[in-house]
This record gives C-alpha cells, sequence and structure tokens, in this order.
C-alpha cells in the first residue's frame, strides 16, 4: 500500500481566481480508518480553502496528538504546519501569532486534545482571544489507544465494548460560549454544506473561532448506543440556521427555505447568511446562545450551525499593543532605536 497520493488530476478542473485548481490544497494520502468522519473535515478544509482564494503559504496549520492531530497532514500540503505536544498547541499557536501576526492560524484537536489534557491551554486560549481557528474534531473516544471514552462522552452512552459511561460530558460549545470565545460553532462531518460555510466565516472572524464538529469515529464508536455515532447524530442534529457565507467583493446568489434571513457583516465586509429557524435564538447573544445550546441538550438533540458571534471583539495583539509587522520583517532601527530612546523610556518612568 502507498501513502503517496497520485499526482493525476483531470486536465479540466476549475480553477480558483488564484489560478490554482483544488488539488494544490490537497494534502497526503490519509492514513485514517476509512469512513472517518476527520476525513470529510479535511475536504471541507480544502474545499473552504480553495474558494476563499487563500494562498495555502499564509496559512499556518497546528495540532497536538491524537488521530485528529494527524488531520493536518492531509490538507494544504503548501503551508507551515506544526505538530506539538499532547494538549498543548494552543501555547505553541499563541507565541506563532504574535511573531506573525499575518498568517492564518489553523489549530486542529480532538476531544481528548481539548477536554481533558489540554483543558487548562483551551480555557487561557479562549480568553486571550487569539485571532485563530480552533477546530475540534469531537468523536467522543480515544482513537489512538482502542477507544475508551473521552471526556464529551455523554452520560449513558455505550461504547464498543457493551460498557455504558457514567460521567456527565464537557460541553465544548458551551464552554467556549462561557469563557466568552468571540466566534462559536457547531457542526456534523457529514453535513459538508453547513461546514464549509462555518469554515470560510471563522477565518474571516478577528478574534478565536471555535467550531465542535461531531466526527464520528467508525472503528470504536460507531455503535448502537454510542451517542456520537453516524446514526445517533443524524436523528439528533437540530441546526440553528441555513447558512452561506459571501466572501468580500465577490457576488454569488443562494436559495433560502422560508423564514427571516439575518446578515451578518465580518471585519472584512465580507457576510454571512443565516436564514434563522431557531425560535428566541440570537447569534449576536451571549445568554440567547446559552439557552439555545441548554434547550437544545435538554430534548436530546446537537444544535449545530453558527451558535455566537462577537463581531466587535479585540483579538490578542489588540489587547497588547503589538507592532502591525511581523517580528521577522523589523529592521535593525526599528528593534534597536538607540540611547535616546532608551534615556526618553526611563525618563518617562522616573
Amino acid at each position: 500500500m502507498t501513502y503517496v497520493r497520485s499526482t493525476f488530476r483531470h486536465p479540466a478542473l476549475p480553477k480558483n481566481d488564484l489560478g490554482y485548481t483544488v488539488d494544490y490544497y490537497e494534502g497526503s494520502l490519509s492514513t485514517l480508518c476509512a469512513g472517518c468522519g476527520h476525513d470529510s473535515i479535511n475536504a471541507a478544509i480544502v474545499e473552504a480553502c480553495w474558494q476563499m482564494n487563500i494562498e495555502p503559504h499564509k496559512v499556518a496549520k497546528l495540532s497536538g496528538i491524537g488521530c485528529s492531530s494527524k488531520s493536518p497532514a492531509y490538507f494544504l500540503s503548501n503551508s507551515h504546519g506544526f505538530n506539538s505536544v499532547h494538549g498543548r498547541m494552543p501555547s505553541v499557536a499563541t507565541g506563532a501569532n504574535l511573531a506573525n501576526r499575518d498568517l492564518i492560524y489553523f489549530g486542529v484537536s480532538g476531544d481528548g486534545d481539548t477536554a481533558s489534557i489540554g483543558m487548562g491551554q483551551f480555557v487561557h486560549v479562549v480568553r486571550r482571544n487569539l485571532n485563530m481557528v480552533y477546530l475540534v474534531m469531537n468523536n467522543g473516544c480515544y482513537g489512538l489507544t482502542k477507544g475508551q471514552d473521552s471526556a464529551t462522552a455523554d452520560a449513558g452512552s455505550v461504547n464498543k465494548t457493551g460498557h455504558e459511561n457514567l460521567f456527565a460530558a464537557i460541553d465544548l460549545a458551551s464552554l467556549a460560549i462561557e469563557l466568552g470565545a468571540t466566534f462559536v460553532a457547531q457542526s456534523f462531518s457529514g453535513d459538508k454544506e453547513q461546514l464549509i460555510p462555518l469554515l470560510m466565516a471563522a477565518m474571516r472572524h478577528n478574534g478565536f473561532a471555535m467550531l465542535n464538529v461531531i466526527s464520528p469515529c467508525v472503528t470504536f464508536n460507531n455503535n448502537t448506543g454510542s451517542t456520537k455515532s453516524y446514526d445517533y447524530v443524524r436523528e439528533h442534529v437540530a441546526a440553528t440556521s441555513t447558512i452561506d457565507f459571501v466572501p468580500l467583493m465577490r457576488e454569488i446568489t443562494a436559495d433560502y427555505e422560508a423564514g427571516s434571513i439575518k446578515e451578518l457583516t465580518m471585519h472584512d465586509g465580507s457576510i454571512i447568511h443565516l436564514n434563522k429557524l431557531a425560535k428566541d435564538w440570537n447569534p449576536t447573544d451571549r445568554l440567547s446562545a446559552t439557552n439555545a445550546v441548554r434547550e437544545a441538550k435538554r430534548r436530546g438533540e446537537i444544535l449545530t450551525g453558527l451558535l455566537y458571534i462577537n463581531r466587535d471583539s479585540a483579538d490578542l495583539h489588540d489587547m497588547l499593543a503589538t507592532t502591525g509587522r511581523p517580528l521577522n520583517s523589523l529592521e535593525k532601527d526599528v528593534l534597536c532605536p538607540g540611547s535616546s530612546a532608551l534615556n526618553e523610556l526611563n525618563a518617562s518612568l522616573r
């Protein structure tokens, strides 16, 4: 078996505005289990970046440890990448972002990597509002170590060995909203029509954008009784809205179901279209979003879509008033302004 992707592509593949076909945004051939939801998410990332005309070399992919953290190898092979220690991806992302704010930071994590060993790191990257996309591929189990329940496995959920989980699940979407994340969305790996616009909107958001994507593990957690299985999610999913993303300076059309349409303008002028379906839910109101998630959970539903967004957020660079240029582009006279600048600084502290 080879893990090298074939270079043959149909000669009539469409190109985006940069002149790239979609294969330019692909990565290595996946070694994940056939049917893994993570591969569907990877394909959605590829499609979103291609549609948005993103230069792959302007993207930095970061991950920890787990099946999900292998995924950055399977998309955007022409971008930067760093696979960090288990649960410590947010620290690496913070350091890289402070050094070079011009890149799009894409953090890929899992329910174990985030909700267990990485929980402390997750909490602090949220409160700092680091400008990044934080994607959780959530399958409710530890796939690399034979399917033990993770911290997001629901109480009463039955794993493949027949054991029932006794502990309450950590709801990462609700937690992110409570901690002050400025963009929180939830989706399902099998729903690319919803996931792709959410990814595009997250990459345009100025601040911490968290996507919790239910991604069934076909090997260890797709059995009857699992609340993270394909069948369970399809039967219990409840969408907040029909979503479309309108890129800046590019007109597209979209068809919507009956219902009210809400437009959310992003920082760069691009627009998210929400065809609002859920009653008494406002994605710009934290309390409304929190109540919507809790009410869905009470009904045994998995609420998907854009749950909450704060369009007026200040990211970490804004809060720290850092330089507007990447550190590697600063010249010597900027880094070492001379003794007069030092004397002026010392005088201001007396």
